[in-house]
Order: C-alpha cells, then sequence, then structure tokens
C-alpha cells in the first residue's frame, strides 16, 4: 500500500476516536455512493455531521485542511444527498472537514471545520 494511503487510513482511524472521545456517535465510516465517499458520517445532538479527513505529516507543503478544494466539498454534499435519502429523518445537516497533523506519536494536531459552504 502506498505510503499516503497508509497516513489517510491512520487519519481516519484516530479522525474516528478524537470524533468518539468528544461525544460524536460514529455513524458510518467510508461511506460510498458511485464515486462519491463520505470518510465519517457521525452524529451530535441532533446534527448529522459529513466529515472529510485530511491527514499530514508535515506543515511543510501547507495544512491538510488546505488540500480540501471546491470539488471535493461538491463531492461530500453529493454523496451526503444520496445518504440522507437513503436514511432520511436527519433534522440538521452539516459538513465539515476535520484535518489531522501528526508529527509524531505524541504530536497530534486536529482541527475541526465546521458547517462548511461552497
Amino acid at each position: 500500500m502506498a505510503r499516503h494511503h497508509e497516513i489517510g487510513r491512520k487519519g481516519e482511524e484516530l479522525a474516528a476516536l478524537w470524533l468518539a472521545g468528544r461525544g460524536f456517535q460514529i455513524l458510518a465510516r467510508n461511506w460510498r455512493h458511485g464515486r462519491y465517499e463520505v470518510d465519517i458520517i457521525a452524529r451530535l445532538g441532533g446534527t448529522c455531521h459529513f466529515i472529510e479527513v485530511k491527514t499530514g505529516r508535515t506543515h511543510k507543503y501547507g495544512y491538510p485542511e488546505e488540500r480540501v478544494g471546491r470539488k471535493k466539498i461538491r463531492d461530500l454534499m453529493k454523496a451526503g444527498a444520496a445518504w440522507l435519502y437513503r436514511f432520511p429523518g436527519q433534522r440538521r445537516v452539516q459538513y465539515d472537514v476535520l484535518s489531522i497533523t501528526c508529527m509524531g506519536e505524541a504530536d497530534m494536531d486536529y482541527l475541526l471545520i465546521e458547517d462548511i459552504h461552497l
């Protein structure tokens, strides 16, 4: 497996643990609809969160969240709409980006950017 895939998988695992530790209920991970994917679908209170996770090992080339462009957000929203069609009844929905920088096992930096829009 390519190194960037390993870092991505590790980041998604760390993200799920970090979110659960903050009271989020994880509903799905790596949920796919056609070519669209949501890394994590979670609920906190009455809000359903569709979360894109970006992980990096350094800030040398920028922050992980800077790699989430308009197309990725649009695709996240399309996947979220498909999930909502399949599992209706959500009253409030939010699209988020969780950025994780892993500079070492003990040095993790998390940034949750909530309620993103195009």
